[in-house]
């Protein structure tokens, strides 16, 4: 039977419904889920393990959740996903402001109906998409936006005094009765707003202006923090924090393989984008390799965090790096160049806070020297890392020059050559530019032999750009280019390079 054609309270009755409350709906169906093999939270990766267990075992108990992580760390996402734990319809009395039960009625307004209709009273149907309420706190909260206040225009209308409860006007928490409700950066709330959540917490029950209400609300309260708020913008008042059962402490993917995961499952892509632009897994390594290396940097801010969205947007600007340029010459496809990444320096520098001497050195300089040293750590892992080389130097100069496979590409760029690469240039013409380097290609198929032209190609750029970051040759990034040159030759150039065109940029990554 389609329990939602059931439309009066003796129906319902006669049917033998039995209320269940939020929390025991959620442990209920959580059960169901974890015996049927079930994901509970599905497309939230990295917390197999770790955050998800801890969730489960939280609503297991039924317990109200405190989320505490730095941002990016999918802490509202759980909150929203619980939504699909709930029944999929419960029944409420018809017109209530605050989804009151048909069989436990606790509002005045459902009261005098049930007292005025019997069991003639029109109950309707509320699905688990709708038992959903969400509240960004900010300082300027207040306790009438969370709990509620008097309505002086409802009692004008109703022609009530102030002491009648039918002029209350409910907040939203107690409009989320029977429902999820999540406040985001608890912190941020004002101590004094805190507080007024004590009551609703422990006993269930709110008070408004002095009004003798004991509304026994049904909510599965969850929170979210970021534990930076502490020291910067407020606390959590030691008494609600004591009132919120279980902490659950999130945290950063600890793997590149789990944040390529959560980078392609979160990336916004056309299908025009994919049918023109190839991305390969070494660039896409990059741009995780670049988060990473943002989180352990003694320029970024540590208590701030490195947001998840700092790869999602970086992937998203290289696929449009890549396709832009097909679009000026007219390509029907192409692939992410290594020299596209410099399309992802606006992705970095907006998400990350700098420390003082950051803040010294520039977010731009910053953003490149991260993705320099993203660069660096994942060339050890395609190439012969050139440091483990140079520390075998004592070996002899003719064993030395025997084991380094770079030998070739040094020694063509300290006959004076250079290489520039555009950052609008075709690939055909890019291909042909890296073939005039010495040893390159040579290099590249001797440690990958199937690889393609255009896989070879990438590859090759990719050599070029591990060994600027191992400061064996020179980079520049300037206007419009990217310069490779002999590392002395670079060094003595600097103090003599000319600076009359206004608006040149240059940055020196050496």
């Amino acid at each position: 039977m389609d329990i939602t054609k059931i439309k009066t309270l003796g129906e319902l009755k006669k049917n033998g419904y039995i209320t269940t409350s939020v929390k025991d709906e959620i442990r209920n169906n959580l059960i169901k889920k974890i015996k049927a093999k079930e994901t509970t939270f599905p497309g939230i990766l990295g917390y197999e393990d770790s955050v998800i267990p801890d969730t489960e075992r939280a609503l297991l108990s039924r317990h109200n959740i405190l989320f505490l992580g730095l941002r990016g760390q999918a802490k509202t996402r759980m909150a929203r996903q619980m939504i699909q734990l709930l029944d999929e319809y419960i029944p409420v009395i018809a017109g209530s402001e605050i989804n009151d039960d048909p069989l436990q009625p606790i509002s005045r307004y459902a009261i005098d109906l049930i007292e005025a209709h019997g069991d003639n009273t029109p109950i309707a149907w509320l699905h688990r998409s709708q038992r959903y309420g969400e509240k960004l706190a900010t300082p300027d909260v207040s306790v009438a936006d969370l709990i509620g206040d008097i309505d002086p225009i409802k009692a004008a209308n109703l022609k009530l005094s102030f002491a009648d409860e039918r002029v209350l006007h409910y907040g939203i928490i107690p409009r989320s009765n029977r429902s999820i409700f999540v406040i985001n950066e608890l912190p941020d709330l004002q101590a004094r707003i805190q507080v007024s959540l004590f009551n609703i917490l422990e006993e269930g029950d709110l008070q408004i202006r002095g009004f003798k209400l004991r509304l026994p609300l049904d909510v599965m309260f969850v929170f979210t923090a970021n534990p930076e708020d502490y020291t910067n913008r407020g606390s959590i008042v030691t008494p609600l924090k004591d009132r919120i059962e279980s902490q659950i402490l999130t945290h950063y993917p600890k793997s590149i393989e789990t944040s390529l995961a959560i980078t392609e499952q979160e990336a916004d892509i056309y299908d025009d984008q994919l049918q023109r632009v190839k991305i390969s897994d070494l660039v896409k390594r990059l741009i995780e390799q670049v988060s990473f290396e943002a989180r352990g940097s003694e320029l970024v801010d540590k208590k701030s965090g490195v947001s998840a969205r700092l790869t999602i947007a970086a992937y998203e600007n290289a696929m449009s790096a890549a396709e832009r340029r097909a679009i000026i010459n007219n390509e029907k496809q192409t692939q992410v160049w290594i020299s596209d990444m410099v399309g992802i320096i606006p992705s970095i520098t907006g998400k990350i806070e700098l420390v003082y001497e950051g803040e010294q050195e520039g977010p731009y300089q910053v953003a490149f020297n991260l993705l320099e040293k993203a660069i660096r750590t994942q060339f050890g892992l395609y190439f012969p890392n050139p440091d483990s080389l140079k520390k075998r130097k004592t070996k002899g100069k003719e064993q030395q020059a025997e084991e380094s496979p770079y030998k070739a590409i040094t020694r063509w760029f300290d006959g004076g050559n250079h290489l520039d690469t555009f950052f609008e240039t075709k690939d055909a013409d890019k291909i042909q530019l890296l073939y005039k380097v010495d040893g390159l290609h040579s290099l590249v198929k001797k440690y990958y032999k199937s690889a393609d032209e255009k896989e070879a190609a990438l590859l090759m750029e990719f050599v070029l750009h591990g060994l600027a970051a191992h400061s064996l040759i020179s980079k520049k990034v300037l206007d419009g280019k990217i310069e490779f040159k002999d590392l002395m030759g670079s060094m003595f150039s600097m103090g003599s390079e000319s600076h009359d065109d206004e608006g040149f940029d240059e940055i020196d990554l050496n």
